[in-house]
């Protein structure tokens, strides 16, 4: 057997290929496209629904109000306001019309446009709203404190909302303001310390006169009168 020389050498083993790492599979161009494109598309009809949907909660027309003719709701404003005068304890007759604003007594009703809501916001053909308005002077403090409290308490008793009351700490100012059938309803009063004043006032829900024509351009009762306003038991001023 020949000898091993030193120019003989084993054969080296051969070195192992490293793994492969595992690639994840990429989605293809037009299936990222297709989601993106959907997305794309899902959030404006989304936008567009939900504005549709608001669109239809808050415009109004005619037909969502009930008919009533003027004189109807003005004595409606009227009698809300004659139920908190009672409860105030006032005795006294007020005629129509006022002579000077923030200081003479006052009994008088206003109306309004009843307004589709929206972006446009017109008014609604033939709705009106009416408010009474009336002022006693000379009130002091004992009739108007006492009195404030005891309406405060019947108006929760009978079903309204005080979304407002307020005892000034000096005394100088007291108000309140309620409101029912979801704030189509309201009322308010005010005592002014300084000049014995007291307001009070009620506003109606809409409603479409049934008289209204095309091409009125004033609310309903815009030139109505209040009749003489007092409390329900005829008593001496």
């Amino acid at each position: 057997m020949p000898e091993k020389t030193d120019t003989d050498t084993d054969a080296a083993a051969p070195t192992p290929a490293p793994a492969p790492v595992p690639v994840p599979p990429r989605r293809s161009t037009a299936r990222s496209l297709g989601i993106g494109c959907a997305v794309l598309v899902a959030v404006p009809l989304v936008l567009v629904l939900a504005f549709v949907a608001w669109i239809a909660v808050v415009t109004k027309d005619a037909s969502d109000f009930p008919r009533a003719a003027p004189e109807e709701m003005v004595n409606r404003a009227v009698d809300r306001s004659r139920e908190a005068y009672d409860v105030l304890g006032f005795t006294r007759t007020i005629r129509p019309g006022v002579e000077k604003i923030g200081v003479s007594s006052e009994n008088t009703v206003g109306a309004n446009y009843c307004r589709r809501g929206g972006l446009t916001d017109e008014a609604v053909d033939g709705a009106f709203s009416i408010s009474h308005s009336w002022a006693l002077d000379h009130v002091p403090a004992e009739r108007a404190v006492p009195g404030l409290r005891r309406l405060r308490d019947h108006l929760e008793d009978t079903g309204w909302d005080i979304t407002s009351y307020r005892e000034n700490v000096s005394g100088d100012y007291w108000e309140l303001y309620a409101s029912r059938s979801d704030g189509d309803e309201r009322v308010s009063f005010q005592w002014f310390a300084d000049r014995d004043y007291f307001t009070g006032g009620a506003s109606t829900p809409c409603a479409v006169d049934p008289d209204w024509r095309q091409g009125d351009d004033q609310p309903a009762g815009e030139r109505l009168w209040p009749p003489a306003f007092g409390p329900s038991a005829k008593k001496g001023s």
